[in-house]
C-alpha cells in the first residue's frame, strides 16, 4: 500500500517521542504491516512537526508527489550537488594541489558545478565564509565519507530551507529520509536551487 511503503521509507529516529529511544525494528515492522500501526506511525510523525504536507489528504491513493518525483536515489543526487554548491565559495578558492586533486577525484562532475559562475556566484558574507571555511579545513583532514556526510548535511539543509516555502511536501520527504536532527543554516539563494532540482528532475525524464 503507497503510505506502508511511504512510511517504511521514513528513518526510525522520526517515530520516537523527545527522548526516548527510536522503535526497535521487530516492532516497527510489525507497525507497518497493520493498519491501526501505520496510523500510529502516522500520528507520531504528525506530532514530531515534519510530516503535515506530506501526509495531507490527497485525492486518489497514489504515493505524495514529492516521494513520486523525488525517488530515494534521485533525491541524494540532488542533496549531493547542493551541497557542493553551498561549499563553491571555499571549493573555488581552494588552490592547493592535494586537496583540488581530491576533490575532482571524488566529485566528479559536481567539483566542476561548483566552479561554474552561471549557476551560482558563489557570493556569501565573512560570517558565512568563516564558517564554511572552518568546516572545510576539518573535512579535509577527514576521509572521503566525512566529506561526503559534511556535503549531504549541508545539501539537505539548503532543499529544507528552499522548500519550507516553495515545495513543504518535499521539504518533509527530504527531512524524514534521515535521522532526526536539527536543520543548519542555509545560504544558497533560491534561484540556484531551483536550478539544480529543475536539471535533476530534467535529466530524470530524459532517462525514462
Amino acid at each position: 500500500m503507497p503510505l506502508q511503503a511511504l512510511l517504511a521509507e521514513v528513518h526510525p529516529s522520526w517515530y520516537a517521542a523527545d527522548g526516548e529511544p527510536a522503535p526497535a525494528p521487530a516492532l516497527l515492522g510489525a507497525a507497518l504491516r497493520s493498519r491501526l500501526g501505520r496510523r500510529m506511525l502516522a500520528r507520531a510523525l504528525l506530532a514530531s512537526g515534519t510530516g503535515q504536507a506530506l501526509l495531507a489528504p490527497r485525492p486518489g491513493s497514489g504515493l505524495p508527489t514529492a516521494v513520486a518525483r523525488w525517488p530515494r536515489e534521485r533525491l541524494a543526487r540532488l542533496v549531493r550537488d547542493l551541497g557542493v554548491l553551498a561549499y563553491a565559495p571555499v571549493i573555488r578558492a581552494e588552490v592547493r594541489r592535494e586537496p583540488v586533486r581530491r576533490l575532482r577525484r571524488t566529485l566528479g562532475n559536481s567539483y566542476l558545478l561548483a566552479l561554474d559562475p552561471t549557476v551560482w556566484d558563489a557570493a556569501v558574507g565573512r560570517a558565512v565564509l568563516a564558517r564554511l571555511a572552518a568546516d572545510w579545513e576539518r573535512a579535509l583532514v577527514e576521509d572521503d565519507d566525512a566529506l561526503f556526510a559534511m556535503l549531504e548535511r549541508q545539501g539537505r539543509g539548503e532543499l529544507r530551507a528552499w522548500a519550507a516555502i516553495r515545495d513543504p511536501a518535499l521539504g518533509d520527504w527530504t527531512a524524514l529520509l534521515h535521522e532526526r536532527s536539527e536543520v543548519g543554516p542555509a545560504h544558497l539563494p533560491e534561484k540556484p536551487v531551483l536550478l539544480l532540482c529543475t536539471h535533476h528532475e530534467s535529466r530524470a525524464a530524459a532517462a525514462a
